[in-house]
């Protein structure tokens, strides 16, 4: 049950991603935000991103002040909030089987790749005291960094796409006009002639 507590174990539970909205009641957006704060963290120290942190800063800041804008709302205002996860990802509507499947491959093809990295990594661990020194070092060197630049080609393919997606969008809205214009000069041309 959501309830205003204690304005000192408030500001302490604040500190903490998520810990003070659960404080309050608020267990699903509190959920979302400390899970949300601690997959950026182990995002960015298991492929080594550093500057991904920045995005943790950012949440840590957000769930802050997020706690104490609660902490001070107008009781009516506070007792009718509800208790949501910050992503609700069944809001999201696919329009179509086709792009549910789309989505469905690429998850597939990322658990096959970081399932191949895992098994190298752990193969090299451990036949790595029966392999000669040059070779463990060189396949332990491309198997460590090959993660990061999987990623980083994936975030580069990322970014095309919805730069291409864009583009596309823009170029059927101006067909779309033309098309509008087109279908306008007609009408007016019939009605100067009369």
């Amino acid at each position: 049950m959501t309830q205003k507590k204690n304005r000192f174990w408030t500001f302490l539970f604040s500190f903490m991603p998520g810990a003070g909205e659960m404080y309050m009641g608020f267990m699903k957006m509190g959920v979302s935000l400390m899970g949300m704060f601690f997959l950026i963290i182990t995002i960015a120290t298991i492929l080594e991103i550093g500057p991904i942190i920045f995005l943790a800063v950012i949440a840590w800041f957000y769930s802050f002040f997020h706690v104490h804008n609660l902490a001070g709302m107008p009781d009516e205002e506070f007792y009718s909030l509800e208790d949501e996860y910050l992503f609700n990802l069944s809001a999201i509507k696919m329009p179509g089987a086709d792009m549910a499947e789309g989505y469905r491959k690429t998850v597939a093809v990322i658990l096959i790749v970081v399932g191949l990295f895992m098994t190298l990594r752990g193969l090299f661990r451990v036949l790595g005291v029966y392999l000669p020194d040059y070779f463990y070092w060189l396949v332990r060197g491309v198997g460590y960094r090959l993660p990061q630049i999987v990623v980083g080609i994936g975030i580069i393919l990322l970014g095309v796409y919805m730069i291409r997606g864009k583009k596309r969008q823009l170029y059927s809205a101006q067909d779309e006009e033309k098309q509008a214009v087109f279908e306008e000069k007609p009408k007016d041309m019939d009605k100067e002639e009369m």
